[in-house]
Parts: structure tokens; sequence; C-alpha cells
């Protein structure tokens, strides 16, 4: 059991005792988090992002850390999100591995992992553990907040439970509820890390570590990451090298797009925790925005208040489909933002706004440019 904390790394302790929207409460629990750019005197310039399931809070190098983030091309000097104007401050959720607690953490009252005793995650919860972030430094009121993918849904969890924390919102491949599709993957990566018998129902450790489980559970994830038109476009049907296949295993790796398969989860399945993943994963089957209100999806967009808003997806997407941002841009309107559906033509599918920066980027940097 390892968590995995990038250089850098800030921390700020969350209220003891933090409870838990499902019950439950934490102790002695932080999260992680990392800034860029310069705070105005006024603080009004604040950008915060909330990440997708296995990011961590490094998007991009920093002072602290010079290594490159997960959206270096993004967040930076004269880039989309544009540091000589905005003060940017990126969490890793609540429940992750990446330094924010979770199941991989030290259980204060006991001294050892929280392992499956950590209290069931809600997105809510990993909202309203940003939201104290927020607080904590001091920051009344964000410019806008920003999430992709899992972030998309943090993020109207944030709005909703914490009125007029932020003036606009930018949701990227995100959704105001889970649908059956990503429900029923998600539930397969689950049950293929839960079905190897190394899980032990949690209690694993670095020698007897559920590989196998989290390579399925990551190459799943993969294939829905991406669409059908970029496998296609980038692998075709080309074969693997006589060197590079085991010809004593008839059902062994034989086309290119098996080994990048392969050699992707193998470069995951160490670098992030089974149990965290298994709880994160399933607080995005849990969430719908209507909860907020008690009411429907749309209900609970409506229900939330910010002054603009832009939701941005791919036609591509199968995990999150277009017609979830169009969702959350007609439910924000209705409840009196200035509010934007964005369908891009990207062909790299739900991880499209990690690569197509030429696409993303300037819908993005516009945005923030009009604020």
């Amino acid at each position: 059991m390892t968590e995995f904390i990038p250089p850098g790394t800030r921390f700020i302790d969350l209220p003891s005792p933090f409870p838990m929207k499902r019950g439950g409460v934490l102790h002695g629990a932080r999260i992680a988090y990392e800034t860029w750019g310069t705070l105005s005197p006024a603080r009004d310039n604040v950008i915060l992002i909330v990440t997708g399931l296995s990011p961590d809070a490094h998007a991009a190098a920093n002072a602290d850390n010079p290594e490159p983030g997960w959206w270096e091309a993004m967040l930076g000097p004269g880039k989309p999100i544009d540091t000589n104007r905005w003060h940017v401050v990126c969490v890793n959720s609540l429940g992750s591995c990446k330094g924010s607690s979770g199941p991989a953490s030290i259980d204060p009252a006991t001294g050892t992992p929280w392992r499956l005793r950590f209290p069931e995650l809600s997105v809510e919860d990993v909202a309203d553990a940003a939201a104290h972030v927020v607080r904590a430094l001091g920051i009344e009121r964000l410019a806008c907040v920003i999430g992709n993918s899992m972030g998309g849904m943090t993020a109207l969890a944030l709005l909703a439970r914490h009125p007029g924390i932020a003036r606009s919102h930018i949701n990227i491949s995100g959704a105001a509820r889970a649908l059956p599709f990503s429900i029923a993957i998600r539930s397969l990566q689950r049950e293929a890390i839960r079905l190897d018998p190394d899980w032990n129902n949690g209690d694993y450790d670095d020698l007897r570590y559920p590989e196998s489980g989290m390579r399925m559970a990551r190459k799943l994830g993969v294939i829905t990451y991406r669409s059908a038109l970029e496998w296609d476009g980038r692998f075709g049907r080309v074969r693997l090298d006589s060197d590079r296949r085991d010809d004593e295993d008839p059902f062994g790796l034989e086309f290119e797009v098996e080994s990048y398969l392969e050699g992707h989860a193998r470069r995951f399945v160490r670098r992030f925790d089974p149990n965290c993943y298994l709880y994160l994963s399933r607080s995005m089957d849990w969430f719908d925005i209507g909860e907020s209100c008690h009411g429907s999806t749309d209900e609970g967009l409506a229900a939330i208040r910010v002054e603009k808003a832009l939701a941005i997806g791919v036609h591509t997407d199968i995990l999150f489909p277009p017609q979830q941002q169009q969702q959350i841009a007609d439910g924000l309107r209705q409840g009196g933002a200035d509010a934007t559906f964005l369908p891009l033509e990207s062909p790299q599918g739900h991880d499209a706004f990690l690569v197509d920066i030429a696409r993303f980027g300037p819908a993005v940097g516009d945005f923030l440019r009009e604020l």
C-alpha cells in the first residue's frame, strides 16, 4: 500500500471531524494541492481545477516541481489558462492516493492504512474537500472552477453545495449524472480488481498485489478513453514483429493495439492504489446533481447559480457523450447563467482534452479572456 505524492505538493488539513455524505467521518485528513501564478491583491483572480479519477495535483510545472504536469500544454504563462493573469489552484481528489487522504492513507486512530474502513466516498465529499481548500487559502470567490471528466461532476457538486463560490464554470467532458454505459464499464473495472485473488478484500501489499485485476481495469478504461476512430487510424490491423510475440502462448499478444494496451496498463498498475480506484470509480456511479435539490438532474442544474459557463464535449466520446455536456449547458442556462455548449470534432474521444490542445486550448482561452 503506497501513496504516490509528486515533489513539491502542498497540503491543507480538513476539519476534524470531516463528515461524509453517505455517513461516517474522517479525522486527521488532508488534501493535496499545487498553485501557479500570482494572487491579486483583491484575491479575485483564482481558478480552481478539479480533476478526473487518476491525476494528481501537479497539472503543470511550477517553482516547486519543474517536471511537466498532466495538463502542461494548457496551463502556464501565455497558455490558454494564462498564469500571467490567473492564480491557479489544482487539488488532488479526496479518496485518491496522490497526497490527499484516501483508502491508502494511514488512519490516525489505528496507525494502519484505512483500506476498506475508509468511509463510503461520494463526489460530493470530493467537492466539499475542495471547497475547504479554497476557504483555507483565504479565497472568498473563485473567478472560475474548471472540471475535467470526473472533475466535471465534482465542479457541479461544488457549485451546488457551496453557492456563490465561483463566478464562472468550465465543464470539460463532464456529466451531471452517470449514464448506464459508463456505470457498466466501471462496474466491470471494479469487478476485475475484486476478482483478483491478491486483492484479498482490500488487504494486499507490494508483494501480494492485485496486478492482473488492475491491468484489466486499466485496459477497459483506456479503451473507452479514446475512440474507435483513433484506434483504427493509430494502429489499424498492424501485427507485432515476430521477435515481439510470445510463440509459446497461442493466445498471446499479436496486434500492435494489444501491445499498446498492455504497456499502458503495466505503467499504471503500480502507480495507483487499487482500493482508491474502487472508491473513486463508485463515487462517479452514485452521482446525480439532482440529489442536491431532491429533484431531477435538470432541476439540480437549474438550481446552480453562476454568471457564465462553458460546457465542452467531444463527438467521439463514448464514456461522457456530448449530450451530457449539452444537458449541463441547458440546465445552467435555466438557472440564469450565460451558458454555452461547445461540441468539438476531435477524433480522440474522452481523453481529447488531455491531448487535443489545438481544439481545447482556444475554447478555454477565449472563455477566460472574456471574464
